[in-house]
């Protein structure tokens, strides 16, 4: 018979919602991310520009995200994770409808800016929230697997694009989809509506001696400051790598000749490299799979280490191949390397350690500061892309990409520190609360 120590934890009901819409709000990410994928080489056909233009389109959402995220967690440490966890998802409604009404190119960047801002503010929301209502001893497994949905968001969009492509394909068809992403978007809303705030920040509010408001200057200040630099650092590196290979997937499979065939147009030749994406997509998934497996076993940092080491391998067979006429299976291997041990690693932890490493009044803002960082990268990564492969060409823009793999690698080896077993205030079981008081976060 098994003890109060040894049974499986099982989350109540409440918990379940709120894991699930802390989820959906990552899938939105995924999915605007990837149909933003699709919809560019319509885009561009409209809109057709030098490659700052076509960097600054694909960017502009992460450029929002930098400012939400930075803002949207310090502001969840000062007011509470409930007040922003709906009116997020209402910015990201109208901004992603407006989108789908641009009148020119820069209307079209200044909507997918805002939306943005919603799409980063919703990271250290949903980080907290979710990290602040799951059981210390399964919390890693369910946030990774919360963050899977990411993965799904992407698969999603390629899919959705790929959809849309087949019934309306016509150049405009990138209308409806950076608008399709406001119908999921309102489900979450509303059913958001109904969860109650965490039992970390009321617990939190009901203190005796409260200390001040959350500021980011503390996270550069003593003990947080490492902390501060594997988070923020290790995610920057991650994003560089997942969003300008992810963004630029189609187009990368194209010019690499995946779907070039004699007689086909443009139109074509997109949705024969998007059905590609969606396949090497699968992976991304199998990735998640992997870490929700291995994260509570063997801990957060081995697997970070392991995916940056295994993105860089693959990146450097993307650069082989394009050095030696892209051989299709050598394409296939390299980004399947690249997408399973990227989701396998940093993709996972960079999102959870976060969560758990700052104690509660710094949670959403150390998060949130990380995931700013994050997107950051990820601007970095979509902007430059381009640039660099017209200059350099394919096989030294991968080539480069793999670099920041091993400088990730090497980050994490040098501040990396385990938060596998940390206790968050509210949501201690019997068997952690006999080894810690409550109230009590580690590495606080």
């Amino acid at each position: 018979m098994e003890t109060d120590e040894t049974a499986p934890i099982r989350l109540t009901p409440l918990q379940l919602k709120a894991w699930l819409l802390s989820a959906g709000g990552v899938a939105l990410d995924g999915f605007d991310l990837f149909i933003m994928g699709v919809a560019l080489p319509l885009i561009l056909v409209r809109y057709s520009g030098p490659s700052w233009q076509t960097g600054l389109i694909a960017s502009a959402a992460i450029i929002g995200a930098i400012i939400g995220a930075l803002f949207g967690g310090n502001l969840t440490d000062r007011f509470g994770r409930k007040r922003l966890y709906m009116w997020d998802l209402v910015a990201f409604v109208v901004f992603a409808i407006a989108s789908g009404f641009a009148w020119n190119v820069w209307s079209l960047i200044v909507f997918r800016f805002m939306l943005g801002l919603a799409v980063g503010a919703d990271y250290p929301i949903a980080a907290s929230f979710s990290a602040e209502y799951l059981p210390s001893q399964v919390r890693g497994r369910w946030l990774v697997a919360g963050f899977s949905f990411q993965a799904l968001g992407m698969l999603a969009g390629a899919v959705t694009g790929l959809i849309l492509l087949a019934i309306h394909p016509v150049d405009d068809t990138w209308r409806l989809m950076l608008s399709v992403g406001a119908i999921p978007a309102i489900i979450i809303m509303w059913a958001r509506r109904s969860v109650p705030e965490t039992p970390a920040w009321e617990a939190h509010l009901k203190e005796a001696h409260p200390e001040p408001p959350a500021r980011l200057r503390e996270l550069f200040r003593g003990v947080n400051l490492k902390k501060t630099t594997l988070c923020a650092g290790a995610w920057f590196l991650m994003d560089v790598m997942m969003y300008g290979i992810g963004l630029f997937t189609p187009m990368l499979l194209a010019s690499m000749g995946f779907a070039k065939h004699q007689g086909w147009n443009f139109i074509r030749e997109d949705m024969g490299s998007t059905a590609g994406t969606a396949l090497l997509d699968l992976l991304l998934v199998a990735g998640f799979v992997i870490a929700i497996l291995l994260v509570d076993r063997v801990g957060r940092m081995p697997l970070q280490k392991v995916g940056f080491l295994g993105a860089a391998v693959g990146l450097g067979l993307l650069g082989v191949a394009a050095m030696n006429g892209n051989p299709m299976w050598l394409v296939i291997l390299g980004f399947a390397i690249f997408n399973l041990l990227i989701n396998a690693g940093p993709n996972s932890t960079t999102f959870l350690v976060p969560a758990e490493i700052y104690p509660t009044r710094l949670r959403a803002t150390g998060h949130g500061f990380a995931a700013s960082a994050g997107k950051f990268g990820a601007a970095l990564g979509v902007f430059v892309l381009p640039i660099l492969e017209s200059r350099w060409g394919t096989a030294a823009m991968v080539f480069a990409m793999a670099g920041v793999g091993l400088v990730g690698l090497a980050l994490t080896i040098t501040f990396g520190r385990e938060t596998r077993d940390v206790q968050i205030v509210g949501v201690a079981t019997k068997a952690s609360a006999a080894a810690k008081p409550a109230g009590v976060d580690d590495l606080a």
